[in-house]
């Protein structure tokens, strides 16, 4: 499914193109489901380009069966085989029926995850496991998820259950607030309310949580320096609610407050590779064991990209939309 120019869902229209071969270092997948990310949307608009070399159309994750396998470089990264069942992290390029990924960002399909939605997973479990180390989120310290019900957010609460956190979620209307309860949150606090600040001081005896995930942006800086303990550190992962907003620098020198914001996409190939090193690793283990599972929302045809773009607009997923090819 390409990008016919930048604008609205209907930009997105088919076309028939070769099927890429794997370079070097690269496997070839036959894809069964590709994960609809935020990042797509602002691809499609016009406002998110791809990385040197990537391909032109939308697609950061897959799920599939290896079809093809490079010449191997000896550089430590996994070796594949045809027919392994697989997923990845890609540059670009996943709506589509074939893709080459590198072999380092991709992941094998533990055998009790269903092969389609695991594509729900190699964007959101690499982004939340770079940045909870990054964050240096240490044993007893509590995580606040903004947008637990979202693709990332419904991934960010079971891995910071399983971790051993305390995790606390945002989510909006009492529905919502329960089926993020349901996947391990110990509290779980309703946004829609307009005493957000109030509710998590009070849900942490007054003191603030120590990490918080943040996917909203500058409509949310004030209230996020806020609901952080002294020493606390917030981690901006999106902009949904917008890219600019002062901020009280005294504030954050007085309780030594940190904010860091951070992409995947974009990072050096050995970066990426580091990080998939770490999920596969440290964080793989809880997937293969059940106690992170990918949340799909639905799964539609690879040529309705453009209406899952607009169900993803609109607020009413929770976790994740998945397009089959």
């Amino acid at each position: 499914m390409q990008i016919t120019e930048p604008g609205g869902p209907h930009v997105l229209r088919p076309a028939d193109l070769p099927v890429p071969e794997p370079g070097p270092g690269q496997v070839q997948i036959s894809v069964v489901a590709a994960g609809v990310n935020r990042a797509d949307l602002l691809q499609r608009a016009g406002l998110y380009p791809p990385p040197p070399g990537a391909p032109t159309w939308p697609g950061l994750e897959v799920s599939g069966v290896v079809s093809g396998v490079g010449p191997v470089r000896d550089d430590g990264s996994p070796r594949w085989a045809v027919g392994d069942r697989v997923c990845a992290l890609l540059p670009g390029g996943g709506y589509a029926e074939r893709v080459v990924a590198d072999a380092a960002l991709v992941l094998a399909v533990p055998p009790g995850l269903d092969l389609v939605d695991a594509a729900g997973l190699p964007e959101a479990i690499a982004t939340i496991g770079s940045n909870l180390r990054a964050a240096h989120l240490a044993d007893g310290e509590t995580l606040l998820v903004r947008g637990g019900s979202g693709g990332i957010g419904s991934i960010a609460v079971q891995l910071g259950r399983a971790l051993g956190h305390r995790v606390l979620a945002t989510a909006g209307g009492p529905e919502r607030v329960a089926r993020v309860r349901e996947l391990g949150a110990d509290v779980v606090l309703d946004h829609r309310r307009d005493d957000l600040v109030e509710q998590v001081r009070a849900a942490t005896d007054g003191r603030g949580v120590d990490v918080l995930l943040d996917v909203l942006g500058a409509a949310g800086l004030a209230d996020n320096l806020a609901m952080l303990a002294d020493d606390g550190r917030l981690v901006v992962l999106g902009l949904q609610r917008g890219a600019r907003a002062s901020i009280d620098l005294g504030l954050l020198l007085a309780r030594r407050l940190s904010v860091a914001g951070t992409s995947l996409r974009s990072r050096p190939a050995d970066q990426k590779a580091a990080i998939m090193a770490d999920v596969r690793d440290r964080l793989w283990p809880l997937v293969a064991d059940g106690r992170v599972r990918p949340v799909v929302h639905a799964r539609l045809p690879l040529d309705q990209a453009a209406q899952a773009h607009l169900l993803l607009d609109s607020g009413d997923v929770f976790g994740k939309l998945l397009l089959l090819p």
